[in-house]
């Protein structure tokens, strides 16, 4: 018999300060790095426009993921840089005094601060169809968590 699906209770946890840094990164054409790094992107520069969306996004994790606890973030950092001439990498971290960890918080943080960028670089992502051949998110992964108490 399948159980029905539920948050779990975390009311007897205690309030510790926690942690979490994700990573990822986007492959794009060389031509758009380029651009980037020239400020030739009509859309603004994604290395400062992106990290915006990154950080709204890390609070509306219990939205977005339903068994996820609203919990009391109390910082959200993310940087993006050129990693070379085809990717942008970026790290999200997340920091909350609560009773459950911030895993999730980053990684929504990182992914939609990398789905981001493509939005603002798409234009030079296209093929002659439309079509995105090259462009990539990877290697989106929990770098590091850390549980203080």
């Amino acid at each position: 018999m399948t159980k029905p699906p539920r948050m779990i209770d975390i009311s007897g946890k205690p309030v510790v300060h926690r942690e979490a840094i994700a990573y990822g990164r986007i492959r794009l054409r060389r031509t758009t790095i380029e651009r980037i790094r020239k400020g030739l992107i009509e859309k603004g520069d994604p290395l400062t426009l992106a990290p915006y969306a990154g950080i709204m996004s890390a609070k509306l994790t219990p939205i977005l993921i339903p068994f996820c606890h609203p919990i009391p973030i109390t910082n959200v950092k993310i940087e993006c840089r050129i990693e070379d001439d085809e990717h942008i990498g970026c790290t999200a971290l997340v920091k909350a005094d609560a009773k459950t960890g911030v895993e999730m918080e980053a990684l929504t943080a990182l992914t939609v601060t990398l789905l981001n960028i493509w939005d603002i670089v798409k234009k030079y992502e296209k093929d002659e169809a439309g079509q995105y051949p090259y462009t990539v998110v990877e290697e989106i992964k929990v770098v590091e968590k850390r549980k203080e108490g």
